[in-house]
Parts: C-alpha cells; sequence; structure tokens
C-alpha cells in the first residue's frame, strides 16, 4: 500500500442504510470509501484503476449470494484482496464455510461501527506484516514448485505422475500462504495470525504439526526439507520458485 494515500474499503451491501452509516463511520476514521450494493457493483469498483485494500462483504446478497461473490473473489483476483464478512445469520454454517474459503474475519449484525473499525484494522496490520506477494494472472488455475502442481480452483495437489490428492481447508490454506510468499521467511506469529482467522483455538506448536504434515504430503525429507525448512529462531521458507499457469 502507498503510505501517501488512505486505505480504500469496498463496502458492499445490498442495505442502503448499512453502506451509508459505515460508510460515514469508515470515512470519520480516516479511510477512504466506495460502495457497492451487489456483485455486479463490486466489479464495477474493482475494474477501476484506483486499488482496494479490504472488502466489507454482506453474504444475503440479491443475486448472486455473498459466499458466490467470495469464491469468484479468490478465484479471479491475486494477490487476494482481504475480506471481512458480514452476516446477519444466527447459525453458522456460513462463517464457517467463508472462514474455511480464506476470510479474514467476519462480524456478524448487528454491530458497533467502532468494532468494525477495529477488526479492519486488525486485518490490514497482518497483511501488511507480510512480505510482498507473488503476483500471480488474474486467470491462473495452477500453482507449479518443484515436481508439483496445486490446483487452486479444486484445491487439489497433482505430482508428476498426474496423481490427484484433494487438500482439507488448513492443508490449502498453509499451503497457499507459504507459495504467495516464496523464499520469504513467515515466522511462526505470521502464520498464526493468517491462518487463526479460519480456525478456533489455534495453538503455537499446532503451527509446528501442520508444517510437518504439509511436508510430509510434500514428500519433503525431515533432515534435508526440499520444499519447506526451518529458520532456527525465526520460523519455515518455502524454499522453491513459484510460477502460475492458466
Amino acid at each position: 500500500m502507498d503510505d501517501q494515500r488512505p486505505e480504500h474499503i469496498l463496502v458492499v451491501d445490498d442495505d442502503q442504510g448499512i453502506r451509508e452509516l459505515v460508510g460515514d463511520y469508515l470515512e470519520q476514521n480516516g479511510f477512504r470509501v466506495s460502495k457497492a450494493a451487489d456483485g455486479k457493483q463490486m466489479n464495477a469498483v474493482l475494474a477501476t484503476k484506483s486499488p482496494v485494500d479490504l472488502i466489507v462483504l454482506d453474504l444475503m446478497l440479491p443475486g448472486e449470494d455473498g459466499l458466490s461473490v467470495f469464491r469468484r473473489l479468490r478465484a479471479d483476483i491475486r494477490p487476494p484482496i482481504p475480506v471481512l464478512m458480514l452476516t446477519a445469520r444466527s447459525d453458522d454454517i456460513d462463517r464457517i464455510i467463508g472462514l474455511e474459503l480464506g476470510a479474514d474475519d467476519y462480524l456478524t449484525k448487528p454491530f458497533v461501527p467502532r468494532e468494525l473499525v477495529a477488526r479492519i484494522r486488525a486485518v490490514l496490520r497482518r497483511v501488511h506484516m507480510l512480505p510482498p506477494t507473488v503476483v500471480a494472472e488474474s486467470t491462473a488455475r495452477t500453482a507449479r514448485f518443484g515436481e508439483w502442481r496445486l490446483d487452486l480452483l479444486q484445491r487439489n495437489l497433482i505430482d508428476r505422475n498426474g496423481v490427484v490428492t484433494p487438500l482439507g481447508g488448513a492443508e490449502y490454506g498453509l499451503l497457499r500462504l507459504f507459495l504467495d510468499h516464496p523464499q520469504h521467511v513467515l515466522s511462526r506469529d505470521q502464520l498464526l495470525s493468517q491462518l487463526a482467522r479460519r480456525e478456533f483455538e489455534i495453538e503455537d506448536r499446532s503451527i509446528d504439526l501442520r508444517v510437518s504434515r504439509l511436508r510430509r504430503r510434500l514428500g519433503d525429507h525431515v533432515r534435508d526439507p526440499h520444499y519447506i525448512r526451518t529458520v532456527r529462531n525465526e520460523g519455515y521458507v518455502f524454499a522453491q520458485p513459484v510460477s502460475y499457469d492458466a
């Protein structure tokens, strides 16, 4: 982000009252705000040359629902734009699905605008603490690294013989985090801050366990890992270059 400009927040909600309330409050707190009533209007804002730093996305949108909009955002836009989801539903189904798909945070309606601002700032801090991401083409479907391919839409890991292995949400999220920041050291705190948004009760040692499981999935050797290496007292580094195919 350019430090000379205010961070640009896109509010996507079909309720005009909420759009105006949230937009006014964010502007009062130093943000630049764009507003959209649905996915179509959101697309129009994203098509402009003004980059969006974070999207506040209501799940209960008319036409294309919020989860569908979110899936499209994650499939089409690289590097990904942080998303904070809003939901008015009393059950947890959509929230859990959204977090599993990679949403950065959520807030249930009704909410206090001050809390929304605090959560937005927390998400942006987590994003800014990471090293620069690899910028893939928006049409990319596959990431390549070493002897592996990762299907970015189906979340399948494919080996050199074409054997397909579906990845769970946690495995996929951790691998994508490494692929987005290849050859940069990621601390445990950075990994925690990015993964905790999707899961509950995540603890420091669980990061080591998840990395160990991902190493086994990739066939890494314990003593001389080819993909994910430990940097003593710092964290982990994904040692392979990453390329993308349409």
